[in-house]
């Protein structure tokens, strides 16, 4: 029988006649120090705390107010890791998320949260900036937590950075997600992780840094797991400054269930191996650092060989740049449906015309700004930089006609522009985008719909933007759809009829 314990209000007090199993459930879903505090509430509550299998503290405080009860709040973690061992409960899940606080003291809980077979870590100790700190500790992890037979997820972020770096062997045969910001690691050291994850599905590396290596270059790293589903993997922001950095040169990937790849580095010196047999969606966001060769055309060729069958592309305007490279070998994207590309003021658009044109059953075209020209202040433009670019270049009639055979050609039925007059301090490189659009509309046959998202609080200036496109004498797609969308204010129209 259920206890008729009374409440305050003279109401039968239903919760103190629940199971102590169904107590523990419910404290789960608390914040631990919430959780602590329904102690009050009655003393057969008391010890149920030892047995929470859900810990997580996450106290909701000012930056004052964490500066001065710091220790408190490690007393306090301390006191609730004493009170479980004791009994020793079976753990789920510890998530930690604070600042201000002894990250060596942090890195402490670990070993003992193991011992209770927990099987999700979360540490959270986040850092204002992303730009590399030369007083960066770089703690080590514990070795425990690299040889744990039922830890399923562990994200670790610490301000001050963490290493990796484990004399025996790694086995964490149930881990499926690794999430690291902000980690020091050797090359060796990365391969035998990842050799001993033997069910990784999620894989998120964020400002990595590689160890600085006393081996004799080249360098082989081999990113290979066969059970990996997403990989998103990019060196810290400043990489390339720091004094120490020595490239990769020899990469290899191999992901034959990966379906997702985001990748934020450098190029390496040379790809090995690229195999991304099953990827529907990837983001590239690769650059070139000082130290590497102009002619690397037949590098570049290779990695985006290995991604030819990516259904959805995003390019960062880095990655467009590096892409010109191959444009004379540009791989085929048979696969292809959505391309998106971020632009910049200073990145032409050499390598887009050759990817339009080996993208047979592209759809839709996604533009992340309209930029495609050097500002004034370098004295030159991206008809300099290449004539075949889409934008200066049109002057030249030879190039326009080949410019317009590629975009005549194209099966793109939908184009999206982005922060359309995002950054457009000059009102030439407003022109320049309009006329951007105008040159879509006039060659691009398969036209379904352009969607504009106008940067503009200013109805005035959608409407000029409605009246000029009003005003073209032809179009290649009488029944396109043209949305203009502000902050305030979306207009439609089809071309060729009255807005």
């Amino acid at each position: 029988m259920g206890s008729k314990k009374k409440g305050f209000d003279g109401s039968r007090d239903i919760i103190s006649g629940l199971p102590d199993a169904m107590i523990c459930h419910i404290l789960s879903f608390l914040p631990a120090k919430e959780a602590a505090s329904t102690t009050v509430l009655a003393k057969r509550w008391k010890p149920l705390l030892a047995f929470v299998p859900n810990l997580d503290f996450d106290p909701l405080m000012t930056v004052e107010e964490r500066r001065q009860s710091s220790e408190s709040f490690m007393l306090f973690v301390d006191g609730v890791l004493a009170l479980q061992a004791e009994e020793n409960a079976p753990l789920n899940r510890f998530h930690v998320k604070c600042e201000d606080v002894d990250q060596n003291a942090v890195l402490e809980w670990i070993p003992k949260v193991l011992k209770r077979g927990v099987l999700d870590i979360d540490l959270h100790m986040p850092y204002s900036s992303r730009h590399f700190r030369p007083n960066s500790v770089f703690y080590p992890l514990p070795s425990e937590i690299f040889t744990s037979k039922k830890l399923v997820r562990l994200k670790i972020q610490f301000k001050d950075g963490i290493k990796i770096d484990v004399e025996g062997d790694v086995s964490l045969p149930k881990l499926k997600t690794l999430h690291l910001d902000y980690v020091k690691i050797g090359t060796r050291m990365f391969q035998k992780l990842l050799s001993g994850c033997h069910a990784i599905e999620e894989l998120l590396l964020f400002n990595l840094i590689w160890e600085e290596s006393s081996e004799p270059e080249p360098c082989l790293v081999t990113v290979s797991a066969p059970t990996l589903k997403i990989l998103k993997f990019s060196r810290f922001e400043n990489f390339i400054k720091v004094k120490d950095f020595k490239p990769i040169l020899l990469l290899s990937f191999d992901f034959p269930k990966l379906v997702y790849l985001e990748y934020l580095d450098t190029i390496a010196d040379m790809y090995q191996q690229v195999s991304f047999d099953s990827l529907v969606e990837a983001k590239l966001g690769l650059c070139k650092n000082p130290k590497q060769i102009k002619d690397d055309k037949n590098n570049v060729t290779k990695l985006f060989m290995g991604i030819c069958n990516v259904k959805i592309l995003h390019l960062t305007e880095d990655a467009l740049r590096v892409l010109a490279c191959c444009r004379e070998t540009m791989p085929v994207f048979e696969n292809l449906i959505q391309l998106t590309i971020s632009t910049g003021l200073h990145v032409g658009w050499k390598s887009l015309p050759p990817l339009l044109q080996n993208s047979p059953n592209l759809q839709t075209l996604v533009f992340e700004g309209l930029h495609h020209k050097y500002k004034k202040r370098y004295e030159r433009d991206c008809g300099h930089e290449d004539r075949r670019c889409i934008c200066k270049g049109q002057d030249n009639m030879r190039v326009k006609k080949d410019i317009d055979a590629c975009l005549s050609s194209s099966p793109v039925k939908i184009i999206k522009i982005l922060n359309y007059g995002k950054n457009s301090d000059v009102e030439e490189d407003v022109a320049d985008q309009l006329k951007q659009v105008k040159q879509f509309l006039e060659t691009m046959p398969e036209l379904e719909q352009v969607i504009l998202y106008y940067n503009t609080s200013n109805d005035e200036d959608v409407m000029k933007v409605c009246m000029k496109l009003q005003k073209l004498r032809r179009v290649a797609s009488a029944k396109c759809e043209i949305q203009i969308i502000s902050d305030k204010l979306t207009l439609s129209m089809i071309m060729g009829t009255n807005l």
